[in-house]
């Protein structure tokens, strides 16, 4: 394939050539340059934004919640204004607020990102009231696609294809089964898929309050939902010269309750006559609304290959890069000269395909529990070198992840010549990404990309469900060993080192004939003990179960400051008692059954990770003096995650029935349903809507159902059962 062709001067967003000279502006349409721009969101789309804006000569200012007052978005900025409060409803989507924060900045443009207002009209009004340039479409543009329900029409008009669809209340005529939608806003918020009518009234309440949640709007609408389908969508450009072009498609049906996780460009399923079409019907969105900057027309692709219109996203998508990467452009850079009133400086006939993009979104969460969200603090944090591959991230080591925001912490993309090449490269990439603290979608991405059904194109929006990748990778019992024995021995060489005497003997040495030392790790749940006992020549004798060896520590560092796992804040404190910083990483060479293990390895408290080239084995020190657990509640129901409780939906008494809704707990803009696991009585309720709750807190108390027709315990109802008496005759004689 020809290389892209790209406007002269512009520099790719990973520092690539560039291509044609620009046009020169419109007679008459002098150009507003930017000079200082705030960037009204947060995480790795500012720091996005502010890359691009830096390398064109723009001063960028951040805004921040309470949360995010050290947030790497914050701290690269030029400039930072605080907006007080710690949920998105005080900061981010407060309009005066940011509005305000501009200009107090000296701000003279305002670029949205995506989410949060970016969509919102009224804020794209009250940007340009306050004569500042907004970087996206007119008001007007966002007004006519944001309000879903008007889009449709609005297309259906101008001929492009669309689903049948039905507004609230009643029961739908259109078939099922539905997908019940929010009206204004996307990201998967708002969304519930309905597979008959004893489940849509549920469905609309549920999804009208999350949308009320996220984009303070419960207006919600249903139309035909195709299973087994494909979510494509075409990139967009428009300047307020009359240009118009799209940059392709991308195509994004792997999701997860109904939000992306992979996409990609080009689409395996689309052929150049089908790429065309659908491209004609995007530029056709685009003038039906005088569209200006950059957008996206989404589509669903169905098995027998018609398209019909889902909507049209009116900012920056976060699934951007791939078409930069196969296109040559940057697309921030095109919003910003599109803004000040500058023309595109190419034609649709210009635009080349070059190889193959693929992006992952890197989450906090666990796909072994439903694709929970997870919360707690990245104690280390270093992408891959090679192979090389775009990261875009909104964290670093220290960040904390907590339930106010989205949970994605990076985006990484691969470009390659092949999709089969794109895919592997970032599957390995992936694979190397030291990502640890929170639980995260790594492994399963990385299952998926590796996947024959994902190599073979097959990727329709039923593909998780339908193929089910691993949702974590489980180390082997000699990944585990291997682990066990690294930990164990670097862990000696740092008590040697830190050591005020004797710094020369070997790790481990004892002065005379004794049993063996030990120490356990949990590893996986299972408990492993490693045995040693240290010899002369430096080389450890090392004992795991039934097996002996000898073992050599030939080279252990510890990782320069600055790099993502070194030992800071908190955990650079010295454990007491010892001389040992709490926190500490580095690299370990060591020979262990005629092999060598090169590795990196990480301590975070009693916390250890050791990552060779199969993947992170995670290990816990265990205390060898333990303290006692609390007994467990028996028939304790418990919530996911942190969050706020936002519904409880029975009462202690209750008889439920399996799978009966409990409670609901909102965290990270979704909702969370806590059902019953099996028929039971509620015995106790411990939580009230509104209130906050942390992860594992108690929720509801099950107590086990009594077998149908069954009387109370000891006869009839009303009646003590038999020896009650005595038993409360024996208990008081036992009181003091």
């Amino acid at each position: 394939m020809s290389a892209p062709v790209t406007p002269a001067g512009r520099p790719s967003p990973d520092g690539g050539p560039t291509g044609v000279a620009a046009t020169p502006a419109a007679a008459g349409s002098a150009p507003r340059p930017i000079r200082r721009l705030l960037v009204a969101n947060r995480g790795e789309i500012a720091r996005r934004i502010r890359r691009t804006a830096a390398a064109m000569g723009i001063e960028t200012v951040a805004v921040y919640a309470d949360s995010d007052a050290d947030a790497p978005h914050v701290t690269e900025a030029d400039h930072a204004v605080a907006l007080p409060g710690r949920s998105a409803a005080e900061t981010y989507l407060d309009i005066a607020k940011v509005v305000a924060a501009a200009e107090a900045s000296g701000a003279d443009a305002v670029h949205p990102g995506y989410g949060f207002l970016s969509e919102r009209a009224e804020f794209a009004r009250a940007v340009v009231d306050a004569g500042l340039v907004w970087v996206g479409p007119p008001p007007e543009a966002i007004e006519a696609m944001g309000d879903k329900l008007r889009a449709k029409e609005l297309m259906a008009a101008a001929g492009v294809p669309v689903l049948p669809w039905v507004v609230g209340g009643g029961t739908p005529d259109i078939g099922w089964p539905l997908l019940v939608k929010a009206a204004a806003g996307g990201g998967g918020k708002g969304m519930r898929v309905v597979e008959g009518p004893e489940g849509y009234a549920e469905a609309v309440e549920a999804a009208s309050r999350e949308a009320v949640s996220s984009f303070g709007d419960g207006t919600v609408f249903a139309e035909r939902f195709l299973p087994d389908a494909r979510h494509v969508e075409i990139q967009v450009l428009a300047d307020a010269h009359g240009s118009v072009v799209h940059c392709f498609e991308r195509e994004c049906s792997i999701q997860r309750r109904h939000q992306k996780v992979v996409e990609e460009a080009p689409s395996p399923a689309l052929d150049p006559a089908m790429r065309a079409r659908m491209g004609e019907a995007a530029l056709a969105a685009a003038r039906a609304v005088g569209y200006r900057s950059a957008g996206t027309v989404e589509f669903v692709v169905g098995p027998d290959g018609e398209f019909f219109f889902l909507e049209v996203n009116t900012r920056l998508q976060v699934e951007h890069p791939v078409t930069e990467a196969i296109t040559g452009l940057d697309l921030v850079r095109e919003q910003l000269r599109i803004a000040q009133g500058e023309p595109l400086g190419f034609e649709q006939g210009d635009l080349r395909i070059a190889g193959h993009a693929i992006e992952v979104r890197l989450y906090a969460e666990d796909p072994a529990r439903g694709f929970l969200p997870a919360t707690g603090t990245v104690v280390g944090w270093q992408p891959a070198v090679d192979p090389a591959v775009r990261f875009d991230s909104g964290i670093e080591a220290g960040s904390v992840v907590g339930v106010e925001w989205d949970p994605m912490l990076a985006k990484v993309v691969a470009h390659a010549p092949t999709r089969t090449e794109a895919a592997l490269r970032l599957a390995l990439a992936l694979e190397r990404t030291v990502v640890r603290g929170v639980t995260t979608n790594r492994d399963f991405l990385v299952a998926t990309l590796r996947h024959p059904e994902f190599l073979a194109g097959r990727t329709t929006t039923s593909f998780i469900e339908r193929v089910a990748p691993a949702p974590r990778w489980v180390p082997s019992a000699e990944d585990v060993r291997a682990a066990a024995v690294a930990a164990t021995l670097v862990d000696l060489a740092e008590q040697r080192d830190s050591a005020p005497l004797l710094r020369s003997l070997p790790a481990g040495f004892r002065n005379g004939v004794l049993p063996p030392e030990q120490v356990t790790w949990r590893v996986e749940g299972d408990d492993v003990t490693v045995g040693w006992r240290a010899r002369r020549d430096g080389a450890v004798e090392v004992t795991v179960g039934d097996r002996t060896e000898v073992v050599r520590l030939r080279h252990v560092t510890r990782q320069p400051a600055g790099s993502g796992l070194a030992p800071g804040g908190a955990g650079a404190q010295a454990a007491p008692g010892t001389g040992r910083p709490r926190a500490a990483s580095g690299t370990l060479d060591l020979e262990l059954a005629g092999r060598r293990l090169l590795a990196r390895w990480q301590r975070h408290g009693d916390r250890w990770w050791v990552q060779g080239p199969a993947g992170d084995v995670a290990l816990v020190a265990v205390d060898r003096f333990p303290e006692p657990e609390a007994p467990a509640v028996a028939g304790a129901l418990v919530a996911p995650m942190p969050g706020r409780v936002i519904s409880v939906a029975v009462g202690t008494g209750d008889e439920v029935a399996e799978g009966q809704l409990l409670v609901v707990v909102e965290a990270m803009k979704m909702e969370h349903r806590v059902v019953a696991p099996r028929p039971g009585t509620v015995a106790e309720v411990r939580v009230a809507a509104g209130d906050q709750v942390s992860g594992d807190d108690l929720l509801v108390v099950l107590a086990e159902a009594p077998p149908a027709g069954d009387a109370a315990p000891g006869g009839p109802p009303g009646e003590d059962p038999p020896g009650e008496d005595a038993r409360q005759e024996a208990a008081a004689e036992a009181r003091p």
